[in-house]
């Protein structure tokens, strides 16, 4: 299947679940006025948002002030985006019904990325940057002997979720990836993942939206979208808006548990030459019993020729780090004693170090109006972007109907069930 001139291929909700299918979407009747949505925010959340709008059958104006761009990135491009099953190997999360809703975006995602590099192959006419790796998750103890049950409760959810593929639990991968013994890992566990290329993988995002019809505008907005509200569903003709910026929901959601996730990688060259190329993704977990904020180790092949080393940050709003801060130095040298011969590793010469600033968000329950908000998801952005598209899908429906806001609850239709009472 090829892009070369019409996506043939489309996203539909089906029950609670976004899923891709081949083809053309169904017809709209044509009798019916098209509606408009607004979607601000040119981000993966955004973007892949304003993707399931349009295949609904909504017309879709999308704002941002910037885009995905290689020489001057945006958030999203620096995101680690390698898929994983909450909570995340940094280790944040706020609070159960939260963590639960993640658990069911995620899987959506990992069905959707799968789907997507099944049915259009890396040599298309325009690569999309998704990739299946295996990614491997190390432990310092067997999970059972860890003071915090988390990780072992994760790993049986994990193995429980039958899509999820290549689940293996074993000691000796440690030993198959050669890790360094300074790493003091004992335990690991593997699966398939989605990695995606953020720079590719944005730049296909773009085109298939101006395919498929998607108005994009370069503005910026300031202030409370409430207070704008009227103004901008007039000006674009708009039915409802969608808050897809980010960070920026700090002002424009007037939303103050909104706070930075500082995320920053190096990259280095992963060609083989000066170390063995790394193929599959190397994590080693956040562990919250032992207070310290700077224990993960974060290697993931980004595209064939580039390894990111990452690390994240919360609270964190300046994007001031350089190869040299000692947070930096700290991360290159955890990801120095996991794979022996990465200290000889080469910068990348075009970005060896890219950063950026995450919304993350404690629970907050927003207005009465027709913005429906979907920011604050912190490092996951694309392991949570098809889940949270289809809700969104399904909260622009609700607004349609006018029925009324209601908290986040453990799912979307027992929420709208509530409503009608």
């Amino acid at each position: 299947m090829s892009i070369a001139s019409s996506p043939d291929f489309f996203l539909t909700r089906l029950g609670d679940e976004l899923i891709i299918q081949q083809g053309q979407p169904a017809t709209p009747n044509p009798d019916a006025p098209k509606k408009r949505i607004l979607v601000v925010g040119g981000g993966v959340t955004g973007f892949t948002t304003a993707w399931a709008l349009l295949d609904a059958g909504y017309d879709v104006t999308i704002i941002a002030e910037r885009w995905a761009d290689p020489k001057n990135r945006i958030t999203s491009q620096i995101a680690g985006a390698l898929w994983e099953f909450p909570p995340a190997v940094c280790g944040k999360h706020t609070d159960v019904i939260s963590l639960h809703n993640s658990k069911r975006w995620c899987m959506t995602a990992y069905r959707a990325f799968d789907k997507l590099q099944e049915i259009i192959p890396r040599d298309d006419y325009l690569d999309h940057g998704v990739q299946m790796r295996m990614a491997n998750f190390f432990f310092d103890q067997k999970m059972e002997d860890m003071p915090d049950c988390g990780q072992i409760d994760k790993f049986k959810e994990v193995m429980a979720q039958k899509d999820i593929k290549g689940v293996r639990r074993d000691a000796n991968i440690v030993h198959e990836h050669e890790a360094n013994q300074k790493a003091g890992v004992v335990d690991a566990y593997q699966h398939l993942a989605p990695v995606i290329d953020t720079d590719t993988y944005m730049h296909w995002l773009r085109f298939v939206l101006v395919c498929k019809g998607a108005v994009m505008e370069t503005r910026h907005i300031n202030g409370d979208l409430l207070d704008e509200e009227e103004e901008l569903l007039a000006e674009y003709g708009a039915d409802a808006i969608v808050n897809a910026t980010g960070l920026a929901g700090l002002e424009l959601a007037g939303d103050a548990s909104v706070y930075p996730l500082r995320g920053a990688l190096i990259r280095v060259v992963n060609d083989g030459s000066k170390f063995p190329k790394v193929t599959e993704a190397l994590a080693v977990t956040h562990d919250d019993t032992r207070g310290e904020d700077e224990d993960i180790v974060f290697i993931v092949p980004r595209n064939d020729n580039t390894l990111i080393l990452g690390l994240a940050q919360p609270h964190e709003y300046e994007l001031d780090l350089t190869l040299d801060s000692p947070e930096i130095i700290r991360m290159r040298h955890r990801c120095n004693n996991f794979v022996p011969g990465l200290e000889h590793a080469e910068y990348d010469p075009d970005a060896p170090l890219v950063q950026g600033r995450r919304p993350f968000r404690w629970l907050k329950y927003g207005s009465m109006s027709r913005i429906v908000h979907s920011y604050g998801q912190g490092g996951a952005g694309f392991s949570l972007s098809f889940g949270c598209a289809s809700d969104i899908l399904e909260l622009i429906r609700e607004v349609e109907d006018d029925l009324p806001a209601t908290k986040m609850s453990l799912s979307r239709r027992h929420q709208r069930a509530e409503a009608q009472i």
